[in-house]
């Protein structure tokens, strides 16, 4: 099993009732799969807040709960988490945070093990798949042992990465039942939080006494003259290029068990710790002993690899730290391959909103979705992108402090994040009158992670109808009265709305539905592709300002005599990535772009 599905089989072991969560990788497919499970209720959240604050009711409810995101998702659920170790949880609750080293597929690579120590609770990292489900077993025990959440801390390698996985049996589930009316244990009212606060506090001292004698931390005897501390993937680096090194791998990895360490380094005047991103363990160990050493030797930017901790190892054998350039990232030992930039899909049908955003505004505030991909050339369309839901406030804030009678700032967002963080954006856009352009881009998914459903696609997790719910409403009843919904794909009329939206002056939204070209319903119209006529095509390669990846530019050729056999150069298009949405056919004042059929 993968890593993400190891986690879910780990739920369905452990008798979790209810899961939740939002999509973002490396997390999504935990969800996906746990779906997947009879007797397990699954959903995806609007956002992560909500996702975990769902779970904590279920939880009081008495069923077992996982909640499910990547690692910047644990920065908008950390209100109620930071909460959460106060109150107790009830039933078992754990809390999936899948942080992505190197930045694979997210805006920073921040290392969340901070967080359970700000938290105060519990955190276990495993190190390959079969450890992510039994990991996750042990998380639901733990977390009803010491009444906290757990939070289970996995990487990209670990999600994506598929090792052997052996299953067991399930135990059966308790029995949800109407939670209690603990008032001084659940309501947070400072005079109880004072209270709970204390009562963390012991909860925390029998924690720590826990990790000392927590099985699966564990000591490897080897042959060499100095001792590693590692946990998670790095543990699968080490074993790779150290295999004669005596190895501290440590599994639940807060509260770190102090006296274990203590008791290694004692057999060693040398001992590394290997961690990938923050010196977090070797920060609280570092008094134990003089000869503990870690981020001078092992990068602290971007994720480790195989190549990185043996060059770590051998300068701290040598006993000589690199330079800070490459102690901090350098030296991937990474193969150099030819690079691909990431662009919008062939027939992507935001393509041509992006186009005429470009010609008509000077300003375009982004926000996280696979159509942050327009920043590139040859669109440069969009200008930041910050975090879910940033973009409005973003143009909101341009808009306040330009000077009167500026062009009005633009910003464009997804359906989906529209849900997740834009309505409250918005809402503050409209409060203090502001005079921006939202242009909310409607694909009925959620794109960028795999498409999967959202409270606008019609269908919840299982594939099951859900509630119509409507963009434009949702709009108006936040106090927007300029409201227009467009085709993406109609060039034209896209260019006349989004005109007239700049010129209105208030808040304007402007809705620009139509279906991502991965769903079913996109690929059943089966659009016949285009093809360019040579004898039309002049080569002015306006077509090619739309970045379209089955547009290709073919130079003017030559003879063997050196004679042009072309005298000028012509656009090309693919046939076999061509959608067939007509974009291109729209922007050519020749006619030189035409359907096969017609060509």
């Amino acid at each position: 099993m993968s890593g993400n599905e190891a986690v879910a089989r780990g739920s369905f072991e452990a008798g979790c009732r209810f899961a939740t969560g939002y999509p973002g990788t490396p997390s999504t497919e935990i969800l996906e799969n746990i779906a997947g499970y009879e007797g397990i209720s699954t959903n995806w959240a609007v956002n992560e807040k909500v996702a975990l604050e769902t779970a904590s009711g279920a939880c009081l409810a008495g069923a077992r709960s996982i909640v499910t995101m990547k690692h910047v998702g644990l920065n908008v659920a950390s209100d109620p988490l930071m909460t959460l170790a106060y109150t107790g949880v009830g039933a078992g609750l754990v809390v999936v945070s899948a942080d992505d080293p190197g930045i694979h597929s997210s805006q920073n690579e921040q290392d969340n093990r901070w967080y359970a120590l700000m938290a105060k609770i519990p955190m276990l990292e495993p190190s390959d798949s079969e450890e992510a489900r039994l990991f996750t077993v042990k998380a639901f025990e733990i977390s009803e042992l010491f009444d906290l959440p757990v939070l289970l801390r996995i990487t990209t390698r670990i999600s994506h990465s598929r090792t052997v996985v052996f299953i067991e049996e399930p135990v059966k589930p308790g029995r949800p039942m109407y939670p209690g009316k603990e008032t001084d244990r659940h309501v947070m009212v400072p005079a109880n939080a004072r209270t709970a606060r204390l009562a963390l506090e012991g909860r925390l001292q029998k924690l720590a006494r826990f990790s000392e004698q927590f099985p699966l931390n564990r000591t490897e005897k080897g042959t060499a003259n100095y001792g590693i501390i590692t946990s998670g993937v790095s543990y699968q680096y080490v074993k790779e290029v150290v295999p004669d090194a005596s190895v501290l791998k440590l599994s639940l990895t807060n509260p770190l068990p102090v006296g274990l360490i203590k008791k290694f380094t004692e057999d060693f005047k040398r001992v590394l710790v290997v961690e990938e991103l923050d010196p977090y363990m070797e920060m609280q160990v570092r008094y134990l002993s003089p000869g503990i050493r870690g981020k001078a030797f092992i990068p602290s930017i971007s994720e480790l690899t195989p190549e990185k901790v043996r060059d770590g190892v051998r300068w701290f054998v040598a006993g000589t730290p690199p330079s800070g350039a490459t102690a901090a990232g350098q030296g991937s030992g990474a193969t150099d391959v030819i690079g691909r930039p990431p662009i919008l899909c062939p027939g992507c049908p935001h393509r041509s909103l992006f186009y005429q955003l470009s010609k008509q505004c000077s300003f375009i505030a982004g926000d996280m979705g696979c159509y942050t991909l327009a920043y590139d050339e040859p669109l440069k369309a969009v200008h930041t992108c910050l975090t879910m839901g940033a973009g409005i406030g973003q143009a909101m804030g341009i808009e306040k402090a330009m000077p009167e009678g500026g062009k009005k700032p633009v910003a464009v967002i997804g359906d989906s994040t529209f849900l997740h963080s834009g309505m409250t954006e918005l809402l503050n856009v409209v409060y203090n009158r502001s005079n921006i352009l939202v242009v909310i881009l409607d694909n009925r998914t959620t794109a960028m992670t795999g498409a999967q459903p959202n409270p606008l696609s019609g269908t919840d997790i299982y594939g099951n109808a859900s509630p119509d719910i409507s963009l434009e409403r949702i709009v108006r009843a936040l106090g927007v009265h300029w409201v227009e919904t467009v085709d993406p794909s109609e060039t034209r009329q896209v260019e006349k709305v989004v005109k007239e939206a700049m010129a209105f002056q208030g808040p304007a939204v402007v809705v620009t539905r139509a279906p991502c070209v991965l769903l079913p319903e996109f690929r059943e119209k089966k659009r016949e592709p285009y093809t360019v006529r040579p004898d039309l095509c002049t080569g002015c390669t306006i077509c090619l300002n739309i970045g379209c990846p089955s547009l290709w530019w073919e130079p003017a050729e030559e003879s063997a005599a050196g004679r042009k056999k072309r005298p000028r150069g012509i656009a090309y298009i693919d046939p076999a990535g061509c959608t067939g949405c007509g974009l291109c056919a729209d922007l050519c004042s020749f006619n030189a772009i035409v359907r096969i059929a017609d060509g």
